[in-house]
């Protein structure tokens, strides 16, 4: 069989055999072989391409390591947990949305504490003036899941009034060129909050606010499956919202 992943990503990149052969220092019929052979490169080339198609090399080759490799790469992954959210230092906000260079994503129902954060606003429209792309998911006001959660943390119409507030504060921010907003309607297992290969996941637990629920910090490793989930739980999430409406 052939490894039509590997084959659609340098279709999608633009990238010939020929250039990540060379790219990598393989030969060019090695790589033609791992397309029509499904041939398992060695890992450091796999590493090689998967770094240069800004692909996950679990994603290209996902039989490549083994179940225990997985979850050891997985567990490296985590850099921080915290109880809550609120015990979370004040300056990894910052400090994570200014290391984006590429992806400044943020999915919650409200997010209310962020958006009332001005130098994070500041810093979204700098990221997005600079060339990243910043992607902001909130919670349809209208929707029964944003009800739901409402009730479910025993504030009712507050969760709704909630983000009708946070779609008002970012107003100035949806005319930046750049910045994107869209609204969902999911039921939200997790808010995250993602600068490139660096993601924040709060926890959602029943009848408890966000800002007291368990909350991890997570970088991306090679071969690690964690991100992986988290960056593709938001990429459907993305896909399945609609336009923030401009009245």
């Amino acid at each position: 069989m052939a490894n039509e992943r590997l084959r659609a990503a340098l279709l999608q990149k633009g990238i010939t055999v020929a250039a990540l052969a060379e790219a990598i220092a393989v030969d060019e019929k090695t790589v033609e072989r791992w397309i029509s052979q499904e041939r398992t490169p060695y890992r450091r080339h796999r590493y090689a391409a998967a770094t240069h198609l800004g692909l996950d090399e679990g994603y290209l080759w996902p039989d490549a390591l083994s179940g225990e490799q997985v979850t050891a790469a997985s567990a490296s992954e985590i850099v921080s947990v915290f109880p809550h959210r609120w015990s979370v230092p004040r300056d990894l906000w910052g400090r994570l949305f200014e290391t984006a260079e590429e992806e400044i994503g943020v999915l919650v129902y409200s997010g209310l504490f962020l958006a009332e954060d001005s130098g994070i606003q500041r810093l979204f429209a700098d990221k997005a003036s600079a060339g990243v792309r910043v992607r902001i998911l909130l919670g349809d006001p209208d929707s029964q899941h944003v009800a739901q959660r409402g009730i479910d943390e025993g504030i009712d119409e507050g969760m709704a009034a909630k983000v009708r507030s946070v779609i008002r504060m970012y107003q100035p921010l949806c005319e930046v060129e750049g910045v994107e907003f869209r609204l969902h309607d999911t039921v939200l297992y997790n808010s995250i909050y993602r600068a490139d290969d660096q993601f924040l996941i709060n926890t959602h637990v029943y009848g408890m606010s966000a800002s007291n629920a368990p909350f991890l910090h997570l970088r991306r490793v090679a071969g690690g499956d964690m991100v992986n989930t988290y960056e593709a739980s938001f990429e459907r999430v993305w896909d399945g919202a609609r336009p923030l409406p401009e009245d």
